[in-house]
């Protein structure tokens, strides 16, 4: 069973530290692990130092990864492709790439349930072009998904889509990693995604881990005091599923909200 567990970890934007201290349990193949925190914490230089992108203090413990290092992929938050290819091609690319050109019928095979399993084999082959910001980000997921990952870092995946896509998407994360034990690591701005859908959490703030540990144990009215700035509670339902009911901001000026999924 593959496992990630970070010591120490930090990241370097040019010279500034923006990262650092970043120690976690393991955590192991088959686990959802939710980043949250607020914009700027330090969610996407996380991903990027995990995937060595940047340099930083610390290290990255990998152990049962079948390709090492090349087992980790990360997909960005701003994530490009060839408008002139079609949604299968640019899939097909990404699953090539690095390694030899031949396509064999297992490429394929693994493509078409790819396609299938998100839902978007009715586009495959339309130009990514023509498609929608969502649409773009769902052929993004595919894309990531035909490297076939041992530790997946996906950074705000369901941003531009409807909140039916939302929960498509990410039900079939939590089950792809069930399936074939991959260890998810998913940045989350919407806590009641993290609440549903994650196993662990871990919480970036002003670039340092502020917790770490279940949904149930880290997303509570003091987090969201302390680190989002608002005074909220945190609902339970009979399946176990929480909900954040904000109530206002700490200086009490908002109107009452709800952001209950």
């Amino acid at each position: 069973m593959v496992t990630i567990r970070l010591d120490g970890l930090g990241a370097f934007h040019g010279a500034r530290l923006v990262l650092s201290g970043i120690s976690t349990p393991t955590f192991r193949g088959g686990e959802v692990v939710a980043v949250i925190g607020p914009n700027a914490a330090g969610k996407s230089p996380l991903f990027k130092r995990i995937q060595g992108l940047l340099k930083g203090p610390g290290s990255v413990c990998l152990e049962g990864a079948a390709k090492g290092p090349d087992g980790i992929c990360y997909m960005p938050q701003d994530t490009a492709a060839n408008a002139v290819l079609t949604v299968y091609e640019s899939i097909l690319l990404a699953r090539k790439q690095g390694s030899a050109w031949a396509v064999g019928d297992g490429d394929l095979a693994l493509i078409d349930g790819i396609l299938a399993a998100l839902s978007i084999s009715d586009i495959a082959f339309r130009n990514v072009g023509e498609l929608s910001g969502g649409q773009r980000q769902v052929v993004s997921i595919a894309q990531t998904l035909a490297r076939e990952p041992e530790i997946l870092l996906m950074d705000e995946p369901t941003s531009a889509l409807d909140l039916h896509r939302q929960v498509e998407v990410l039900s079939f994360m939590r089950g792809l990693a069930r399936t074939h034990g991959i260890a998810v690591l998913i940045a989350l701005h919407d806590l009641n995604q993290a609440l549903r859908f994650a196993d662990k959490c871990i919480v970036i703030a002003e670039g340092r881990m502020f917790a770490c540990g279940t949904p149930e144990d880290v997303v509570t009215p003091a987090l969201l005091r302390d680190v989002y700035r608002v005074e909220a509670r945190v609902e339970r339902c009979s399946r176990g599923i929480g909900h954040v009911m904000v109530d206002g901001v700490a200086d009490g000026t908002a109107a009452t909200a709800s952001i209950a999924a």
